[in-house]
């Protein structure tokens, strides 16, 4: 699944690659487009990376977080930049990124459920932990039983 979404980083990479936002400006579009270009190209890439890095350990919840969080936001600047790219390229290459974004959905969906499930595995971890590390604190801290005496003194 990791691979297939750093795969998929580089499709959508080479859409990105498509659009002219500087043109954009000269046809009374917003700067802010340029700087969202810009922005998802370099979020498609470190996508790409981080996808691959990630499938190494793909049990580091840190990691996975991560690469939901960047997903998030490519997926908000590329929904700004499908409206730009109507307006001011053409429909087609907005119909084109949409598609190509869409066909990573599956997989988007994957990785969301699979950080949940981790990270309700790592919780349960954590209290297993936690109840085993009580229970040895109540072993260690236990008073020690009183020595036995033959009744006699000494």
């Amino acid at each position: 699944m990791l691979q297939e979404i750093s795969v998929h980083a580089g499709r959508v990479l080479a859409v990105l690659d498509q659009l002219d936002a500087p043109a954009w400006v000269s046809k009374g579009a917003s700067e802010t487009y340029v700087d969202q270009l810009d922005s998802s190209r370099q979020q498609a890439r470190a996508l790409g990376d981080e996808a691959k890095m990630l499938s190494r350990s793909p049990e580091k919840l840190s990691g996975s977080l991560q690469l939901f969080f960047r997903l998030e936001g490519l997926q908000n600047m590329i929904n700004s930049l499908q409206e730009g790219a109507r307006k001011y390229q053409g429909q087609q290459v907005a119909q084109a990124l949409a598609a190509v974004y869409g066909e990573g959905g599956a997989n988007r969906e994957r990785f969301r459920s699979y950080i949940v499930n981790l990270a309700a595995e790592r919780e349960h971890q954590f209290e297993v932990m936690d109840r085993e590390a009580q229970r040895c604190r109540g072993t260690f801290m236990a008073p020690a039983p009183p020595e036995k005496t033959s009744g006699r003194k000494k």
